[in-house]
């Protein structure tokens, strides 16, 4: 590199050079365009006549108010309160209105379903998903099959006082383990009835197994529950076995560890986390996601 003291003439661009050069390359003398210049300095002024006149300077316990004292903080506040009036009247129409005739009032139903969507999403999604579809061992909502009905009561219920609870309005039916050192059924007779359970909805059994064994102990253990059919039965939460939708597992590891072990999940009940109109509001949501009855 060559450093020049005094720049020269560049005939190429017509333009003087710095005196620098780097390899061969001489560095023009080009200044800003004075087009950026002004621009340039004009934001400098805009930024403190901005710092004059609004709050901008972050002071020990507070900031600088600025000379026209504006903060956009008060808008979002003034906001906030309309909102909160508005929230208030209509949370007062749906505290007041029966579940069964929400749907009735279109603007209060539509109210009900953003409420109930805000508190699912704040309080159901971690278990059920952000779309209510469930997971293993926690039930889809949008599919019509409920274990304790769908209903808006029923759901009501369910929500307010949830499953296995302790709460004496809790949902409290629970699949016992028919296996292990005290069960009620051999290692091979569970083979048999997890086999028939998956023949009742459809599924191929293992080749080999005796079936008509299989149905004769479901007939003899589990269809007192279940129905003889397999077809579930609400008042305890027995899931239809007949239809293709599994809570932990339709394949024969699953339902030999389900009938050997039991399943008894637990929901908590809502009631007294959340007051009654969001309940109320969650009730309408959760029924209108597509499994209503």
């Amino acid at each position: 590199m060559t450093d020049h003291s005094k720049g020269e003439f560049d005939p190429v661009s017509g333009r003087t050079t710095t005196g620098h050069e780097w390899d061969g390359i001489k560095e023009l003398n080009s200044p800003l365009p004075r087009w950026w210049l002004y621009v340039f300095y004009a934001t400098i002024a805009w930024s403190v006549a901005y710092w004059v006149v609004y709050p901008a300077w972050p002071l020990i316990s507070s900031h600088t108010r600025g000379l026209f004292g504006y903060a956009s903080r008060q808008d979002v506040e003034a906001e906030l309160g309309a909102l909160r009036q508005l929230r208030s009247t209509r949370s007062a129409a749906l505290a007041a209105t029966p579940l069964g005739e929400i749907a009735r009032d279109p603007v209060l139903l539509t109210f009900a379903l953003a409420q109930g969507k805000a508190a699912f999403g704040d309080n159901c999604a971690p278990c059920h998903g952000l779309a209510a579809t469930g997971s293993r061992g926690y039930p889809n909502l949008r599919d019509d099959a409920w274990l304790w009905g769908g209903t808006l009561e029923d759901i009501s219920q369910t929500i307010s006082h949830g499953i296995r609870t302790g709460d004496d309005r809790s949902r409290q039916g629970a699949m016992p383990a028919f296996g292990g050192a005290n069960g009620m059924l051999k290692a091979d007779e569970i083979v048999a009835v997890a086999n028939a359970v998956r023949a009742l909805s459809g599924l191929a059994p293992r080749p080999g197994v005796d079936l008509d064994k299989g149905r004769a102990l479901f007939a003899a253990n589990c269809a007192a529950c279940h129905g003889e059919n397999g077809r579930g039965n609400r008042e305890l939460g027995a899931p239809n076995l007949a239809a293709p939708l599994w809570l932990y597992g339709g394949d024969e590891k699953t339902l030999i560890e389900t009938i050997t072990l039991g399943r008894g999940g637990v929901m908590p009940g809502w009631a007294g986390r959340l007051d009654a109109t969001t309940v109320k509001a969650l009730t309408v949501y959760v029924h209108s996601l597509g499994g209503g009855q």
